[in-house]
């Protein structure tokens, strides 16, 4: 199908042309990062040079593809800006002694041999209780990380266990705006779509419990030397103020955020109310505070775990991340609008003819729309609109459909490193994506048991024979139907 813009004919890609798209794209990336170990911020900015003139082949000028890619760009602007401020408050938490105290506490109360459990349960709390998996991660998690280092934990496990169990948490609230979005996409209800999660959350989080509990075994005792520990505490207990008042900023931002209030000016707040201890409380200057929140938090103790554990945070930290999000949501904007998934799952939708292949392909799409997109939100919006139409045709309720969506698109967000929780995630941890994403397990284990239905059918509700379905959705050029366009954050 062709569409005319000015004097230019936009032609739908064909089933080939689309999939070299995505194979140069796949091809820079993956030889970038194994042969050359090239930044993946250059790696980005060179797929979308060598997308343009492909782009352009379909009848693209290159004025078009400058706003293809600089529209999608500028939803980097709200998530930029969450992560800047992350990385200010990370710098005025530490400054306030709210980290310090969080961690001197925990290494006194939390048992070692637990500790893994105890992180991943209480980051799903958090989350359920907020409704936010930046929120459980920027608050809880950053708190933990501290405490895991301390005991001699390995940071890439203990972000795991805390991203698994935000992740969770964010997936079961009502209060979150992922869990309410994917079934308003699918045409499904919130409550039932909650319900019919639980068929795959619950198993994979029993089984990603019992995991992170074998691995703290091995934690009986701080692995570090006693001496260094007590380093540690008494190097806290001697520059920090510990106690309550150095808690008022993380009650504080829970509290904003469990009110449904804004991300971003709750942040802020959360660290204004840390700038403040950190001059009144702690007795740091203004301009030094001033310093941390540009900077990060700055000592040279001569202790290595105190230097290891405190010199980080600061609004320069998160730059090189908030690179890479822009240039992925560039080439993702590229990519959408060129048609090319459109175009490929065309090309064998008629062939999905069973729940096992429609639950496999529904998986594949969400981890390639997180890929190409780079944000939660498009991939949950591009799965459910480009799945719809073949799960009507195979009668299945529309919570099958939301419910692999965020088995997938949801679950996965942090597996991708350029997607925006996969780079919020490694920004506040203060973790590459490389060193979390193999102890996610929970993402990799929930969309085993989805397929395990599936391909058994256990759970796969359908309506009853002869049910219309809800035609009210837009068709597509393809013929498929699509939710009306829609203004989302990009988390």
């Amino acid at each position: 199908m062709e569409s005319d813009t000015g004097k230019r004919t936009i032609k739908k890609p064909s089933f080939k042309y689309a999939l070299s798209m995505l194979s140069v794209v796949v091809l820079i990336i993956s030889v970038g990062l194994l042969v050359f170990d090239a930044s993946i911020q250059m790696l980005m900015f060179i797929s979308i040079l060598a997308i343009i003139p492909f782009m352009m082949g379909l009848g693209f000028n290159y004025k078009q593809v400058e706003k293809s890619m600089t529209k999608s760009m500028s939803r980097a602007l709200q998530p930029g800006l969450i992560l800047l401020t992350v990385g200010i408050l990370i710098g005025a938490w530490i400054a306030s002694g709210t980290v310090p105290t969080l961690v001197y506490y925990g290494i006194e109360s939390i048992s070692p041999r637990f500790f893994l459990l105890t992180t991943l349960i209480f980051s799903s709390l958090v989350a359920l209780a907020i409704g936010s998996s930046w929120g459980a991660i920027g608050t809880a998690g950053i708190a933990l990380m501290g405490v895991g280092a301390t005991i001699g934990v390995p940071a890439g496990i203990t972000a795991g266990a805390v991203i698994s169990g935000a992740f969770f948490g964010d997936k079961m609230s009502p209060l979150s705006d992922t869990t309410n979005l994917t079934p308003t996409i699918t045409g499904g209800d919130l409550f039932t779509h909650i319900k019919h999660m639980l068929w795959t959350t619950v198993p994979s989080y029993i089984i990603t419990a019992i995991i992170f509990t074998v691995i703290g075994l091995q934690y009986k005792s701080p692995s570090m030397e006693a001496e260094s520990v007590n380093q540690l505490t008494g190097y806290l207990s001697t520059n920090f103020n510990l106690g309550i008042i150095p808690m008022i900023p993380i009650a504080v931002l829970v509290t904003l955020l469990m009110m449904k209030k804004p991300a971003l000016p709750a942040i802020f707040i959360g660290t204004a109310v840390g700038g403040l201890i950190a001059v009144v409380y702690q007795g740091f200057s203004f301009s030094e505070t001033i310093s941390f929140f540009y900077s990060g938090y700055s000592v040279e103790s001569g202790i290595g775990v105190v230097d290891e554990l405190l010199v980080r945070g600061g609004l320069t930290s998160m730059t090189a991340l908030i690179l890479l999000f822009l240039f992925a949501l560039g080439l993702g904007g590229m990519l959408a609008d060129a048609g090319v998934l459109e175009a490929i799952i065309d090309s064998f939708a008629e062939k999905i003819q069973s729940t096992g292949v429609f639950v496999f392909v529904t998986i594949i799409v969400g981890y390639v729309t997180l890929a190409i997109g780079g944000s939660i939100y498009f991939s949950s919006v591009m799965t459910g609109t480009l799945m719809r139409p073949i799960s009507e045709r195979l009668n299945l309720k529309p919570e099958n459909l939301s419910r692999v969506i965020e088995d997938s698109s949801t679950q996965g967000g942090a597996l991708v490193p350029w997607t925006g929780a996969g780079i919020f995630a490694a920004g506040a941890l203060g973790v590459s994506a490389g060193t979390y994403i193999p102890f996610c397990f929970l993402a990799f284990i929930t969309p085993v048991v989805s397929m395990f239905y599936g391909i058994t059918g256990l759970t796969m509700t359908k309506n009853k024979e002869g049910k219309q379905v809800n035609k009210t959705m837009p068709a597509t050029a393809s013929g498929k139907k699509k939710p009306t366009k829609r203004s989302l954050p990009i988390l």
